[in-house]
C-alpha cells in the first residue's frame, strides 16, 4: 500500500479558454475540477494504475466536505484531520492558441499546533500497512519548517520507504531524514540548493547530489526536466536519463504523475530503468486528459513502452 501525505490540498479548477486576453470577460469553453494539490494528485494517479492507495490530509470547511466526497467518489480513502478555515483552491488557465498554462494558488489557512500534531499522528496511524509514504507538496501555513523531515524520520523507522517531492526549506530541512527517493525539478533544486542546471552536466551533477544529501548509495535523487525528460541517480550508483518524445496539453500534475508511477513500479518491484518507463508514461499520460492526476491507465502503460531510458 501507498500512503500519500496530502498536508495543504486544495479544489483544483482548470479553464481552457479560446484565447486569453488579460483584463477581459472569459467565458470557458471546458471546465474540469478535482481534489488536488500535489499529494493528492499521486493518491489519484496511484490509484489509478491499480495500487491501493490511502490519502492523509488536513481538511477545512464547505471546500473540505467537497474534496472529502470527491474523494470518495474516485474510490480514494484515508485518514482526514478537520480544523479551522476554509480549504484552498488553485486556478490553471489552458489558452488553446499557444501552449502553456496560466495558474493561480492560494496559500490555505493556518493549521495550529494541536491540528497538526493530530494530522502527524494520522499519517502514522496509516504505517502499519504501508510500504511507501510520499510526501509531496507544500505545507500549510502555521505547520512547523521540520514538519516533513519528522514524518520521513517516522516512516523510515517504521520500515516504509520514503518519496519527497518539495523544495525550498522543506527539501532542504527533509533531506537529512534519508528519503530514500527525493524528486524535484531543475528550478526547485536550483532554487533550494543552489546548483546550476544549465546543461547535461549539470543536470547529472544536481541528481548526484540529491542522493548524496538523502544519505548516498541505496537513495535516489532525480531532477526532471519538463519535454527534456529526466534524469536519475539511482540507489545502486547508477545514473540514467529518461525521454519521452510525446507531449500533452493538461500538463498540471504531470510530476505528481511521475511520481505516482514510479512509486507503483518500484512497490511492484520493477527495477529502476522499468519504474522510469512506467514514470515518464505515467506522467504524459497524466498531460494528454485535463485535470490533475487523471489518467488512463492502459495509455500509460503504452506510453511506457515508447519512454527511452539509457545510462547517462
Amino acid at each position: 500500500m501507498i500512503v500519500c501525505v496530502a498536508a495543504n490540498p486544495s479544489i483544483d479548477k482548470l479553464f481552457e479558454v479560446e484565447r486569453l486576453v488579460p483584463g477581459a470577460i472569459h467565458r470557458p469553453v471546458a471546465f474540469v475540477q478535482t481534489a488536488g494539490g500535489k499529494g493528492l494528485n499521486v493518491a489519484r494517479a496511484a490509484h489509478a494504475l491499480g495500487a491501493e492507495v490511502r490519502a492523509a490530509g488536513i481538511l477545512r470547511g464547505h471546500a473540505g466536505t467537497w474534496l472529502e466526497e470527491a474523494l470518495e467518489h474516485e474510490g480514494i480513502h484515508g485518514v482526514f484531520v478537520w480544523t479551522e478555515g476554509e480549504s484552498r483552491s488553485s486556478l490553471s488557465v489552458a489558452n488553446r492558441e499557444t501552449p502553456g498554462l496560466t495558474e493561480f494558488y492560494e496559500h490555505g489557512s493556518v493549521v495550529s499546533p494541536a491540528a497538526w500534531a493530530e494530522f502527524v499522528e494520522g499519517v502514522t496511524s496509516l504505517f502499519e500497512a504501508g510500504r511507501w509514504l510520499t510526501i509531496s507538496g507544500s505545507l500549510p501555513r502555521g505547520a512547523p519548517d521540520d514538519g516533513y523531515l519528522d514524518l520521513v524520520v517516522r516512516a523510515r523507522e517504521a520500515g516504509l520507504k520514503v518519496a519527497l517531492d518539495t523544495d525550498g526549506e522543506r527539501l532542504r530541512r527533509a533531506l537529512p531524514g534519508g528519503p530514500d527517493v527525493v524528486k524535484v525539478n531543475t528550478e526547485e533544486v536550483a532554487e533550494s540548493l543552489g546548483v546550476p542546471t544549465g546543461n547535461r552536466d549539470n543536470w547529472i551533477a544536481a541528481a548526484a547530489k540529491l542522493r548524496e544529501l538523502a544519505g548516498g548509495l541505496g537513495h535516489a535523487g532525480i531532477v526532471t526536466r519538463e519535454a527534456e525528460g529526466v534524469m536519475v541517480a539511482a540507489p545502486d550508483g547508477s545514473l540514467y536519463q529518461g525521454a519521452l518524445y510525446e507531449q500533452g496539453r493538461y500538463p498540471v500534475g504531470s510530476g505528481d504523475a511521475f511520481l505516482a508511477g514510479l512509486v507503483v513500479a518500484l512497490e511492484r518491484g520493477l527495477d529502476w530503468p522499468s519504474a522510469l518507463r512506467l514514470a515518464l508514461g505515467t506522467a504524459t499520460a497524466n498531460a494528454e486528459i485535463p485535470g490533475a492526476g487523471k489518467l488512463e491507465p492502459a495509455r500509460a502503460e503504452e506510453l511506457a513502452r515508447q519512454a527511452v531510458v539509457r545510462e547517462a
